[in-house]
């Protein structure tokens, strides 16, 4: 481990990103730990990557994209851990691996933006409608991705009031065109937010 500390905290030339998947490559080789190699490799691979980049801060995880490719993973270490502990293989999927990283954390960004101007065009369209706070708070859940039907019983439920109070909140958002009803009705009736756009 002394050996492996050296080289790691060493300023080195090579390249930062082969550094990363070199350090978690030889942190579980070496498995210093009885337990908890596995999550250590991967914060030791996120600070030699943060490193490289010269920010704590990183829109991508890859961290997260080895947890679900841990299947791949477990047979590449393997793989190059035994016989001449040739690493090119292991330092191609790992690449691969970061690569996929980024381009899940773009897919995820253009969701996130997508899901944000659209929310920002909601409320520039409905501005000018007076609501309450529960509305409010309501409206933004379905906003963000409300998990589910938005019912009369959840609306009270999150907006902690009676189904009265539900109904009125619901009835005056459907009358001003904000929510729409679901084609469903009688106990399957649901809301969603009317026009999103400006």
């Amino acid at each position: 481990m002394g050996e492996f500390l050296d080289w790691f905290n060493a300023d080195h030339q090579d390249d930062p990103v082969v550094r990363a998947g070199l350090a978690r490559f030889w942190f579980v080789t070496v498995h210093p730990f009885e337990d908890c190699n596995g999550r250590i490799a991967r914060a030791v691979g996120d600070m030699a990557l943060a490193r490289a980049e010269r920010s704590p801060q990183r829109f991508y995880s890859l961290s997260a994209q080895i947890q679900r490719e841990r299947s791949e993973h477990h047979d590449r270490l393997e793989a190059s851990q035994k016989g001449d502990l040739d690493v090119t293989d292991w330092l191609e999927w790992f690449l691969a691996c970061l690569l996929r990283a980024f381009q899940g954390a773009e897919v995820t960004l253009e969701f996130t933006l997508e899901s944000v101007l659209a929310k920002a065009r909601f409320w520039q369209r409905w501005a000018g409608v007076p609501m309450n706070d529960r509305q409010i708070r309501l409206l933004n859940k379905l906003l963000d991705g409300f998990d589910g039907k938005l019912t009369s019983g959840k609306w009270a439920a999150i907006g902690k009031c009676s189904q009265d109070t539900a109904l009125r909140d619901i009835t005056d958002l459907l009358e001003r065109g904000v929510l729409r009803k679901s084609v469903a009705s009688g106990r399957s009736t649901s809301y969603e937010v009317g026009c999103l756009g400006v």
